[in-house]
C-alpha cells in the first residue's frame, strides 16, 4: 500500500463525516444521541459536551486529551487532526482570552466545519488551519502544548509526524497524544484494508515501538497515563489486541 493512497483513503472518509455524507456511528446506531454517547464513552463528560457546540462532536477519538494536559490559562495550545473542532474548544475554555488554540487537519472540509463551529460558538481564542501533521504550518518553538485524539495512527510515518511536533513545541513544552496502539499481531487483511486504516486499525503501531517512536523524535519522560482495551463493532479476532492509549511527554 502506498503512502499517498493511504492518505487520500483516509482523506475521503473523514471528508465524508464532515459533509454529513458517512455517520461514525455502527449500523445499530439512531442518530445523534448516539454520538454523544460516543463521546462519553471515549472520556467526555456531559458538562463538557453541553460546554460547546454540538456540531463539533463527531464521536471519534479514543480519549479526551483535554482532561489530562494540564492545560493552563494562557497558553498557546496545538491540536493536531482537529476535525469539528471538539478538542479545541475544550482547550479554548482552559487557556481563556489570553491563550490560544490552533487546530490542524488535512481535510479542508473538516476545517470549514470548525470555522463555522468556532463562528457559532463565538469563540475568539482559535484558529484552524489545513494542513498534514507531517509537515506543519506552524513556526518553530511556537507552541506550549500539543494534544491529539486519535489521528497519528493515521498516518503511515508516525516518526515524522513526532519530529514535527517536537520542532513547533515550546522547549519545556509538552504533549498529550491519545491514540491506539496493538499488543499481539493483526492479521495481514487489516494491515492492508483502506476502510481499518480510516478506522485507525491498520495503521496502529505496537505499543512498545509506539512510544520508543516518540522518544526518538528527541521526547523524554515519555510515559502511559492511561491504558484500556479498545473495541468497537465490527472489530472480531482483535479482542485484547487493541489498547487505548494516553500519552505524556516533555520537550
Amino acid at each position: 500500500m502506498e503512502e499517498k493512497e493511504i492518505k487520500e483513503s483516509v482523506k475521503d472518509r473523514y471528508s465524508k463525516i464532515a459533509t454529513g455524507e458517512e455517520s461514525t456511528c455502527c449500523s445499530c446506531c439512531s442518530g445523534e444521541s448516539d454520538i454523544i454517547e460516543q463521546a462519553k464513552a471515549a472520556g467526555y463528560s456531559a458538562d463538557e459536551i453541553k460546554s460547546i457546540p454540538e456540531e463539533a462532536i463527531f464521536g471519534l477519538g479514543c480519549g479526551n486529551p483535554t482532561a489530562l494536559a494540564e492545560i493552563n490559562e494562557g497558553e498557546t495550545v496545538l491540536d493536531l487532526g482537529s476535525g469539528g473542532g471538539i478538542d479545541v474548544f475544550l482547550a479554548a475554555n482552559k487557556v481563556g482570552e489570553q491563550g490560544k488554540v490552533i487546530g490542524v487537519d488535512m481535510t479542508e472540509e473538516m476545517v470549514q466545519t470548525a470555522i463555522k463551529n468556532a463562528e457559532k460558538g463565538k469563540y475568539t481564542n482559535v484558529e484552524f488551519k489545513l494542513g498534514e501533521i507531517e509537515n506543519l504550518p506552524l513556526e518553530n518553538n511556537s507552541v506550549d502544548v500539543i494534544i491529539s485524539n486519535c489521528v497519528i495512527n493515521l498516518t503511515p510515518d508516525k516518526l515524522i509526524a513526532y519530529r514535527e511536533a517536537f520542532r513547533v513545541l515550546k522547549p519545556g513544552g509538552r504533549i498529550l497524544i491519545s491514540d491506539l496502539v496493538t499488543e499481539g499481531d493483526i492479521p495481514d487483511k487489516i494491515r492492508k484494508s483502506f476502510q481499518a486504516w480510516s478506522e485507525c486499525i491498520a495503521g496502529a503501531m505496537e505499543k512498545d515501538e509506539y512510544l520508543d517512536t516518540i522518544k526518538e523524535a528527541g521526547f523524554s519522560d515519555v510515559e502511559i497515563v492511561e491504558a484500556h482495551y479498545y473495541m468497537e463493532p465490527n472489530m472480531d479476532g482483535l479482542e485484547g489486541k487493541v489498547l487505548s492509549i494516553q500519552v505524556k511527554a516533555n520537550k
